[in-house]
């Protein structure tokens, strides 16, 4: 294949969804790769096209080792930080573009297909779900703010109406969900405690789940990272009787060693994280034996090419892998690839409230979902393209450095 160079750098992101961005490659041959990710937009567009932009105009398109190395930065390398943030975007935009180039699908650019599809689990979220740029607050999940706007509003079930929920997945073939009730109590304490009380409350959930439909589905408990050690020992132990999956990122990944005591104290399976940044991060996560699920956000840990050496050094240490996603169709598609590449994943994370909502709006097609199974498109590249004409939107902010 001829030598193809990036001619051109373009992002976008709407004022109507404040926490995302795209980035667009376009090489010299007339292709454009597609990348995405999630969170604070402005500063990510701001380190693309004022530090990534000058060393990645004119470059090789194909040589995405040698371009994630050098835009891995003296800042921002540990954690989801603007920076990597910025350089997962790109990356997975150079992996869709290579893709294109050569006609083929990225899951076969990875490696090939482990499997033709992967089970889901449906994050409990709604329509509106973190949409503004507050973050990862009860304030921002979306309630009460406006009318339903379909039937899918997910997170005020599992709240108040968790059996009907558990009936609703099961009947499109979904065996697996994904909720957080505990975080009102967490915000109160500032995750410090959480009363007799509260935990009654936060438990009523998973007791009409059980009630309802016994083991035939799994819970998966996100906690968000709320969680000093001693409150998290107690929730996981009020846990114990429901059978949760996994309990996730129970406490902040920025001590791993706590997290692997965490880990010793819980009879509930540890699901870690998405806030940790590249393969240096999870290496530390692996020894220190603190997690039994590995979970990289492609958006932010460091884009498709270092997901999947995570994923790889994953196995190595005879762990499952289920990638993150509630945060946007192109990382969500992303995340399908890997899954159907990656020989040790066990599940892919799906919001039906995005994919059937929001996630619309901007981007087609989306990845194939079947009898609680997903798959992507055997199509060159990611098979998702934003849908014609956004940049021409009212609200749409473009930057294109050239």
């Amino acid at each position: 294949m001829a030598r193809t160079k990036i001619e051109k750098i373009e992002t976008i992101r709407l004022k109507s969804y404040p926490n995302v961005i795209w980035v667009r490659l376009h090489s010299n041959d007339g292709n454009i790769g597609l990348g995405e990710t999630f969170l604070w937009a402005e500063a990510v567009e701001s380190h693309i096209h004022t530090t990534v932009a000058p060393y990645l105009l004119g470059k090789d398109c194909r040589q995405r080792d040698l371009h994630w190395k050098n835009l891995y930065g003296y800042l921002g390398f540990r954690s989801t930080g603007a920076e990597v943030r910025a350089l997962s975007a790109i990356d997975i935009a150079l992996t869709d573009l290579y893709a294109k180039q050569i006609g083929q699908p990225v899951y076969d650019l990875l490696g090939g297909k482990a499997r033709d599809a992967i089970r889901i689990y449906n994050t409990c979220a709604g329509y509106t779900y973190i949409r503004s740029a507050e973050g990862q607050k009860t304030s921002n999940w979306g309630l009460g703010k406006e009318e339903s706007l379909g039937p899918y509003e997910d997170l005020d079930a599992f709240l108040n109406r968790a059996d009907e929920l558990a009936q609703s997945l099961l009947s499109e073939g979904i065996t697996a969900m994904k909720i957080w009730p505990f975080d009102f109590a967490a915000e109160r304490s500032l995750g410090n405690d959480i009363t007799a009380e509260e935990l009654k409350t936060a438990i009523k959930p998973f007791e009409k789940i059980r009630k309802a439909v016994g083991d035939k589905i799994d819970i998966m408990v996100e906690c968000h990272s709320l969680w000093t050690l001693p409150a998290a020992i107690k929730i996981s132990r009020a846990l114990e009787d429901y059978n949760p999956y996994w309990i996730e990122d129970p406490i902040k990944a920025d001590s791993l060693e706590n997290l692997a005591e965490f880990r010793r104290n819980s009879n509930i399976p540890v699901c870690a994280s998405e806030t940790l940044a590249g393969r240096t991060g999870f290496r530390d996560l692996l020894d220190q034996r603190a997690a039994d699920f590995i979970m990289p956000d492609i958006g932010w840990a460091g884009g498709l090419t270092e997901s999947k050496k995570i994923a790889s050094m994953a196995e190595a240490y005879s762990l499952p892998v289920a990638p993150h996603d509630c945060t946007g169709p192109v990382v969500w598609m992303a995340s399908v690839h890997l899954s159907l590449n990656a020989v040790n994943a066990v599940i892919q994370e799906c919001v039906r409230a995005h994919y059937t909502g929001w996630y619309t709006d901007v981007a087609a097609p989306m990845p194939i979902i079947e009898n609680g199974e997903v798959t992507a498109p055997d199509v060159p590249g990611l098979g998702i393209e934003l849908v014609p004409d956004i940049q021409k939107r009212p609200d749409a902010v473009v930057r294109i450095s050239d």
